[in-house]
């Protein structure tokens, strides 16, 4: 299916959970091929629309900001998958790096950049999993609308998705005006 076909398409639950099994899978492949930590790269796209220009756009700006990373660090990148469904945006990468050091790395442009907040930039590793910010004591994520912990507001859903959504266009059209 075209990119463009797949924009304002709305997904069911049962999508995203497909999605997230063939997503493990795509990891467990990557991890047998090539045994190293993985970056899985995801979007914070709350609704059931998950392709849109806006996330085409945040997509392409991670990716932008990984491939700078990875040519300032000098990390080899052995291999990079990048998916497009009706499910979202995802990108796989096996870098040639130590997993708490790359954990560190993209937590910080989860952190500072200015769309950082709209990525979800998870590091695996082949004999621990994956690692966590607390692991790394690092602060949680906060929400987009009122700066609390987003787990907490995710959960108990404590933000209307109009005001999710406006907050994220926000983010990304002060980003393209800056």
């Amino acid at each position: 299916m075209e990119p463009a076909a797949m924009d304002g398409a709305a997904v069911s639950l049962a999508e995203m959970l497909e999605a997230r099994d063939r997503r493990a899978e795509r990891q467990r492949a990557l991890f047998a091929r090539h045994g190293l930590p993985l970056l899985s790269v995801t979007l914070v796209a709350p609704g059931p629309v998950k392709v849109t220009e806006t996330s085409r756009f945040v997509m392409e700006t991670a990716a932008d900001e990984l491939e700078r990373l990875f040519r300032r660090t000098g990390w080899p990148v052995e291999a990079n998958l990048a998916v497009r469904e009706r499910t979202g945006f995802e990108a796989l990468y096996a870098v040639d790096t130590e997993a708490r050091v790359l954990k560190w790395a993209v937590a910080a442009l989860e952190d500072d950049h200015p769309l950082g907040r709209l990525w979800d930039l998870d590091v695996l590793c082949p004999m621990q999993g994956g690692l966590s910010r607390g692991a790394l004591g690092l602060a949680p994520r906060r929400c987009l609308v009122c700066g609390e912990p987003a787990h907490a507001c995710a959960r108990s859903r404590r933000h209307p998705l109009d005001t999710l959504l406006a907050a994220i266009e926000e983010r990304v059209n002060a980003f393209r005006t800056r």
